[in-house]
């Protein structure tokens, strides 16, 4: 079978010699032993790595099946989660279903929830919901992360009001399999729940029930997004950096990052590729960013963001390069009519399509980026099925991985979390943080 990415680094050339992988090879063949032998810092997080073939089947029929009811009896499913609880769900719906709307009728309407503090944002919401039939899925490993636990307070409040105690019947938690509240909560309330992996951190928890729950109520094929998953898993489980393009990828990254790159912009020519874009820069963000070190991840839309960020891409500061996501087949695609006029000028283009116009507006724009300094890796990804998309999803957690032990550090912590939401919890008061508030505000005087 091909395969539904390629790397295409001829835009690289000017930048990277082939004696700099040579000299990186012993270094990818050491990280890729930490990664298959599990005996690297975080090896506790690595069950992602063989999830694609090793993943609970039981519980993948399970999900199917929830995934078909909720498309029954609700008009809308509100997921609820921060960070990688809901990020790798919307990214997969976003880039597989089209721009508005969804492929299937009976498919509810989709809102996330609990990914921020916004009062606005939370009752815009609830006022979607009103008259319509509203389910829950509810992802957090322990129940109680602030915005999360926020979000399903105010929602369980009105599916009780709302249904009574049918309400349960509503709720769907995906937590951890035996501790933590909303585990408790789900097992005293009688809400079917679905279980966060042990060994599998949430930025790389997509392909478990965190995120097949909320792409199958989407209607799309999760079985093919996990095949295409599979064929990545066995396309690269090697370490060499001739022939392992994920591998490549990685070693490319780390090079520029050596040279003084120090932001990776992912670029995308589909405005549905924004949500994977912020995808890949927790992943990259959280996996990375630590020890002072690590790319900043960075994303654009073009041709949008041409208009307003180009100029500095063009000619601000040459610390940066570009990793292009270019879909060779587009959802859909139209034709370019002649207009007798000519008004705007623009019949040159009328015996072309708008996917040629917009390919023809990446090539230009490498070229005048590459010129002006800016590597450009290029991704070429044959179309927006779930099967590319479970590839390309796996290309990119082990890509990070790999990047990360390259680089020296835990790929699979983020212990600069946690900073925020200390100053947070003695801000807001709550108990045994009396001695930090107090310091605390003394500061913001």
């Amino acid at each position: 079978m091909n395969k539904p990415i390629t790397l295409n680094e001829k835009f690289t050339k000017k930048f990277v010699s082939e004696n700099e992988f040579e000299a990186l090879k012993p270094f990818v063949i050491a990280a890729d032993k930490l990664i298959t032998e599990k005996n690297g810092l975080g090896n506790d997080f690595l069950g992602w790595v063989n999830l694609p073939s090793s993943y609970d089947k039981e519980e993948f029929k399970r999900i199917k099946a929830t995934a078909q009811k909720i498309r029954q009896d609700s008009d809308v499913l509100i997921v609820i989660g921060i960070g990688g609880s809901y990020l790798g769900s919307r990214a997969v719906i976003e880039f597989c279903e089209p721009v508005f709307g969804t492929k299937c009728d009976n498919t509810p309407e989709i809102y996330f929830l609990g990914n921020n503090l916004s009062p606005s944002h939370m009752v815009e919401v609830l006022n979607r919901c009103k008259g319509k039939r509203v389910s829950v899925n509810v992802i957090s490993k322990s129940g109680t992360t602030t915005e999360p636990a926020l979000a399903f307070r105010v929602m369980k409040d009105y599916l009780e009001k709302q249904y009574g105690d049918a309400a349960k019947d509503r709720i769907y938690a995906t937590t951890d399999k035996a501790r933590g509240t909303l585990k408790k909560l789900a097992d005293e309330k009688g809400y079917e729940t679905f279980v966060i992996p042990d060994d599998i951190g949430g930025r790389y928890s997509v392909l478990t029930p965190v995120g097949l729950l909320p792409i199958a109520v989407a209607g799309i094929d999760i079985d093919e997004l996990m095949s295409g998953a599979h064929q990545a898993m066995d396309d690269f489980k090697n370490d060499n950096l001739d022939s392992n393009d994920c591998y490549r990828y990685a070693a490319l990254r780390t090079i520029f990052s050596r040279k003084g790159k120090t932001t990776e912009v992912t670029v995308g020519y589909e405005p549905f590729i924004a949500s994977f874009c912020e995808w890949i820069k927790q992943l990259h963000g959280e996996s990375e960013g630590k020890d002072n070190k690590g790319l900043f991840p960075a994303s654009m839309i073009f041709s949008t963001d041409l208009h307003s960020l180009g100029q500095y891409v063009q000619q601000g500061q040459r610390n940066l390069f570009e990793t292009v996501l270019w879909i060779n087949n587009p959802k859909i695609d139209m034709n370019i009519l002649s207009d007798p006029n000519n008004l705007d000028g623009l019949n040159f283009l009328s015996d072309k399509t708008l996917n040629e116009i917009n390919k023809n507006a990446f090539m230009g724009t490498v070229l005048a980026h590459v010129e002006g300094g800016i590597p450009n890796i290029v991704l070429e990804l044959n179309d927006t099925s779930p099967y590319s998309v479970g590839y390309l999803i796996y290309f990119y957690e082990k890509a990070c991985a790999l990047a990360g032990y390259l680089n020296g550090v835990n790929p699979f912590d983020q212990p600069g979390v946690e900073s925020y939401k200390k100053n947070m919890f003695a801000l807001l008061g709550k108990p045994g943080y009396e001695e930090m508030k107090a310091e605390l505000e003394s500061k913001l005087k």
